[in-house]
C-alpha cells in the first residue's frame, strides 16, 4: 500500500475525489434543471454520473496495476531478452540509380510543355498569358 502514498499518487487521489464530487454535483444540478422543465437536462443528468463512474474505474485500474508492480494480471516476470550482437538500427545505404534512356522519338507536346515550364522558371513574375510560345503552339 506504500506505493499508493507517493506524492504523485496523493495528487491522483485528490484529483479523483475532486472530479467525482464535481461530476456528481453537475449531475445533481442537471436534475434540478430537468425538473424545472428543461428536457435536454435529463440526458446530462445521466451523463455526469457516468463520467464520475469512469473516473473511479480508471483510478481502481491504475491502483491495481501499481500494486501488482506494473505487470498485467497473470504475467510472470520474464527474463530480459538477449542483446543482439548487431545494431538494430542501421544507416541507409545510398546507391546511384541509373537513369533510363527514353525509347523512341520525343513527344512534341511534352517538349512544348517542358519549354513552357522552363520559360516560367526563367520569368518568375510573368503571367501564363505572357508566354511567347502560345502563338507557336496555335500555329502548329
Amino acid at each position: 500500500m506504500r506505493r499508493l502514498c507517493t506524492p504523485a499518487w496523493i495528487v491522483r487521489h485528490v484529483l479523483t475525489v475532486a472530479l467525482v464530487v464535481g461530476f456528481l454535483a453537475l449531475g445533481w444540478w442537471q436534475i434540478s434543471r430537468a425538473l424545472n422543465g428543461n428536457a435536454l437536462s435529463w440526458a446530462y443528468a445521466v451523463e455526469w454520473p457516468i463520467f464520475a463512474g469512469f473516473v473511479v474505474f480508471l483510478w481502481v485500474r491504475e491502483a491495481r496495476y501499481t500494486l501488482r508492480g506494473g505487470r498485467p494480471p497473470g504475467a510472470e516476470p520474464a527474463a530480459p531478452p538477449p542483446r543482439p550482437t548487431t545494431p538494430g538500427v542501421r544507416r541507409p545505404v545510398r546507391t546511384a540509380r541509373p537513369r533510363l534512356a527514353a525509347v523512341g522519338p520525343e513527344d512534341p507536346a511534352l517538349a512544348e510543355y517542358n519549354h513552357y515550364l522552363a520559360w516560367l522558371n526563367a520569368n518568375p513574375g510573368a503571367r501564363p498569358a505572357d508566354y511567347p510560345g502560345l502563338g507557336r503552339q496555335q500555329e502548329g
